[in-house]
């Protein structure tokens, strides 16, 4: 299952991104977060591990350094998620678990590429700190950001339908969770898709992105 959810995260590179400037959104980061909402946290490191490795020797053009910044932006926003969906006292595997861990990862993986971007981002771009530094507010920021909320409700649409389809097809047991598929789900989907279309608007329109399918 890993390995599968591992597979899918990378043909997702191909099928749907957005282009901004230098930046790239893919759908991948939403993918491995169910994984490690489905199958824990070690799971979802496992496939960002495994996704971030083979982009690097087949379709990246920034090397090692790349592959590490690919590597830990999908694992926090995976891990993050997965832990305090899975973990976190009283919301454990509930719907407000799922709501909770999202808006964290939202939050640390925002902050951790900011950092990463001047820690990284200048070695294999070649340019100073200091004109990295001067992107925070007019790209990197927003990027990120808007990266990781995307990717956040791209999980609220999927996640159920995924996990329930592995139930039904009896590849995964039933966990007992809370969290079922009903109306408040259905609302949640409509809503994040709604979240989804922003999203792209922003990065289309606001940012100058490109769209790209397949």
């Amino acid at each position: 299952m890993t390995a599968m959810f591992a597979a899918f995260a990378y043909a997702a590179m191909f099928v749907i991104h957005i282009k901004v400037g230098f930046l790239t959104f893919d759908v991948k980061d939403a993918i491995i977060a169910i994984c490690a909402m489905i199958f824990g946290p070690i799971a979802g490191c496992a496939v960002a591990l495994l996704v971030a490795f083979v982009e690097m020797i087949t379709v990246s053009s920034t090397g090692f350094w790349g592959f590490l910044m690919n590597f830990i932006s999908s694992a926090v926003f995976a891990a993050t998620s997965s832990t305090v969906y899975r973990y976190m006292p009283r919301v454990k595997k509930h719907l407000n678990g799922a709501i909770i861990g999202l808006f964290c990862s939202v939050l640390l993986t925002t902050g951790v590429m900011m950092i990463l971007n001047l820690l990284i981002t200048p070695i294999y771009t070649g340019q100073p700190v200091a004109g990295i530094a001067a992107m925070i507010p007019t790209l990197l920021l927003p990027f990120n950001l808007i990266k990781s909320i995307m990717n956040a409700a791209l999980v609220l649409v999927l996640y159920k339908p995924i996990s329930m389809a592995l139930k039904k097809a009896r590849i995964i047991e039933s966990t007992g969770e809370s969290y079922k598929f009903g109306k408040t789900s259905v609302l949640l989907a409509i809503v994040g898709g709604l979240i989804i279309i922003g999203c792209a608007a922003v990065f289309i329109l606001a940012m100058g992105g490109k769209f790209s399918l397949i």
